[in-house]
């Protein structure tokens, strides 16, 4: 069996511990997180290692809340994303306080992840089809050796990953008839109103969007050498920071986006149905916790998870 690592993003869960840290409400029967949800399914895919991007003030409170009892059932690793941990010459501006954003958290498993790997948010549900299509796809179609970075992502559809509670910012996609991504475009404030759906660019300018467009969930399977690229080019990023902007952030969509079209990277889209859930906002809690137990009722999962 090839190996595979499931890496999972959780260093914005913030510090307090399951005082409303919406990414460790309990949405199971036994007290079960959404993590515990996703690893369930990668670890069924075939996936073999566990690794958590945390900060090291959590890592205490963490390994006591899931770490220490996912790693009774796969190899765990940590990596952890800082907001000084910047390349030599660098230095954080003043004023700064949040880390730098999903492409530096996923840089902090450079040399822990030596196998095709799984990015995926902490707070998120995505389904199981997504875990085993992606699982395949760089189990038995990825080529590491590629002189492009061979990539591969779960498309969902746009109205499967709408919160009834507000708005939300997807990864809105533009694919090739052949089902390689295009285009990726980071799309902001969308929500259904009584006229249709309505979106916003960066700027605030409104955008169009189609509920069955595919978007990025920020599920991403990736080579190990594109790790390299993220060192290469975190840099290049901390440069092109304009100066007195305390909210730039190196993304992993942005990042692949212009590999894209450079021409240096190719990502197949896997398209899923499964319908997304998380915590976006605290009223989304209850809608999760019936989702599960509509889950579990359907015989997805068991009431007792990793029985």
């Amino acid at each position: 069996m090839k190996d595979t690592a499931l890496v999972i993003m959780a260093a914005g869960i913030g510090s307090r511990f399951g005082g409303g840290i919406k990414q460790l409400a309990p949405v199971g029967p036994n007290g079960e997180i959404i993590m515990d949800y996703s690893i369930h399914d990668a670890l069924e895919a075939g996936f073999n290692k566990i690794v958590f991007i945390i900060r090291k003030d959590l890592e205490k409170d963490f390994k006591e809340i899931i770490g220490n009892r996912i790693e009774k059932l796969a190899k765990v690793e940590y990596a952890y994303q800082e907001l000084d941990a910047l390349p030599e010459g660098f230095s954080v501006p003043e004023g700064r306080k949040k880390p730098w954003g999903t492409g530096q958290a996923v840089l902090t498993v450079k040399g822990i992840v030596k196998e095709p790997f799984l990015v995926i948010n902490a707070d998120d549900y995505y389904g199981k089809e997504a875990f085993r299509r992606i699982h395949d796809y760089m189990t038995e179609t990825m080529d590491q050796d590629k002189p492009v970075y061979d990539i591969c992502m779960a498309g969902f559809v746009l109205s499967n990953t709408l919160s009834d509670n507000g708005s939300v910012t997807r990864g809105v996609c533009q694919v090739t008839e052949e089902g390689c991504l295009k285009e990726v475009t980071e799309t902001y404030n969308i929500r259904m109103e009584e006229d249709g759906l309505k979106a916003e660019d960066e700027n605030g300018n409104p955008v169009s969007v189609k509920a069955n467009q595919p978007v990025s969930m920020n599920m991403w399977g990736l080579p190990p050498a594109f790790l390299d690229e993220l060192e290469k080019g975190f840099p290049e990023f901390l440069k092109g920071v304009p100066e007195g902007n305390l909210k730039a952030e190196y993304l992993l969509p942005k990042i692949i986006d212009q590999l894209v079209k450079e021409g240096r990277a190719t990502v197949r889209v896997l398209d899923t149905q499964d319908k997304w859930f998380g915590v976006t906002y605290q009223e989304d809690k209850e809608a999760v916790v019936e989702a599960i137990r509509k889950l579990i009722a359907d015989g997805v999962y068991k009431e007792k998870l990793f029985d």
